[in-house]
């Protein structure tokens, strides 16, 4: 199986024995606390599932602007996006041990133990330059650039121990899995080359023959449906929707034990370009050998062109990730051939002949009941969009 990132072996930060959770809990309630960001707290939980693997904490700030600047911590360690505790509460203390407590779960519970090793005064010029770095604008109606620059000016670094996933395993008991669990089960399903496929919507038509696809071309043994279960923009699909329409699909479409659809605990980023790295790296943390990275991945608005995602793997160094890129075009339903096609592999068709509806006037059709042609969507997905959007008001 492919390694993970940066070291032999995972290090979940997750305290797995039962005993050693359940004495550092009780220690945690009688620390210092802080109720961190949302950002914060999906970083917590992607360190206690190994997804982050090697890292022990959250970076401090000459980590943070190494990686802004570099993709690379002051160590050499390659790494595409910081991974910080920004806060605006400046009474906690370099040396202090304080219970990091969850802003969405109520009661606000204990998420993690922190062993404050640095806090650091941030400048607005430097969160403005990582912001930048990172989102590639500064433009505050960008979400991650506004998400970022509102967390605060008070850097706070260290090992944590994780106690809990947030909300992640209560909502979604059936889709949330660790890097480790995903491990695990791709060992025992006895995959050796394994496609992972990006999502934070619905699949249509052209994005379940995408993996079908790059399954067929690199000759792979299953794909891992990996969907973002955190906190995403106004207007975009709820994860028990997007779950329950992928799930169908897969349950019609695909062969038995060709697919496993997961999910992860994370806040989308919004980031373009440099959430596909920072994908790549926990899609291999989780045993991927492969992952799709299509037309504007992870991207939002007209912020990124449409293959950035794909071309800053060249400024990836040779040897820093072991996972491969399986760049995908636009695809879409081919009337002429009557299948989904990569576009840029049917050079002499015309525009006319490819099926394109555009996000907002899907949306229309399903809040008025209407499906999409088939060749977009699949049928039975359709109708659990319809039931979705109709049930908003479309």
């Amino acid at each position: 199986m492919i390694a993970p990132h940066g070291s032999d072996s995972l290090n979940p930060l997750y305290v797995a024995d039962d005993a050693a959770r359940a004495k550092l809990q009780a220690e945690a309630e009688k620390l210092p606390s802080l109720l961190v960001s949302s950002a914060a707290a999906a970083n917590a939980v992607m360190l206690g599932a190994g997804y982050f693997n090697p890292l022990t904490g959250y970076m401090n700030l000459a980590d943070a602007l190494s990686v802004a600047e570099s993709m690379k911590t002051t160590s050499g360690l390659f790494w595409p996006v910081p991974i910080v505790n920004l806060t605006k509460d400046d009474s906690i203390k370099a040396g202090s041990r304080i219970a990091l407590r969850d802003p969405n779960v109520d009661g606000s519970p204990v998420l993690a133990v922190m062993d404050v090793a640095a806090v650091e005064a941030v400048s607005d010029a430097q969160i403005q330059l990582m912001a930048e770095k990172i989102f590639g604008t500064l433009d505050p109606k960008h979400p991650g650039v506004t998400t970022f620059t509102g967390q605060g000016n008070t850097l706070l670094s260290g090992a944590i121990q994780v106690l809990n996933y947030s909300y992640f395993p209560a909502e979604f008991p059936d889709t949330f899995r660790t890097a480790v669990q995903i491990r695990d089960e791709i060992k025992s399903r006895g995959w050796n080359t394994v496609v992972a496929f990006q999502t934070r919507n619905p699949m249509h038509r052209a994005h379940e023959e995408l993996c079908r696809m790059a399954k067929e071309r690199l000759n792979a043994d299953g794909i891992v449906i990996h969907m973002l279960l955190g906190k995403l923009k106004p207007g975009d699909i709820p994860a028990d929707v997007r779950d329950a329409c992928i799930r169908k699909m897969v349950e019609v479409y695909f062969e038995p034990n060709t697919v496993m659809v997961t999910g992860y605990g994370f806040d989308m980023l919004y980031a373009g370009p440099r959430e596909a790295v920072l994908h790549a790296v926990f899609r291999q943390n989780m045993g991927a050998t492969h992952l799709i990275v299509g037309r504007d991945h992870a991207g939002v608005g007209s912020y990124y062109g449409p293959f950035d995602a794909q071309t800053i793997f060249e400024q990836v160094p040779a040897g820093a990730l072991k996972i491969q890129i399986f760049g995908a075009d636009n695809t879409a339903w081919s009337k002429k051939l009557g299948k989904v096609v990569m576009m840029r592999e049917a050079p002499d068709h015309t525009p006319e002949d490819f099926i394109n509806l555009s996000g907002t006037k899907v949306r229309e059709m399903l809040g008025q009941g209407i499906a999409p042609p088939p060749e977009f969507s699949r049928p039975e997905v359709a109708k659990i969009l319809m039931q979705y959007y109709q049930s908003i008001g479309g």
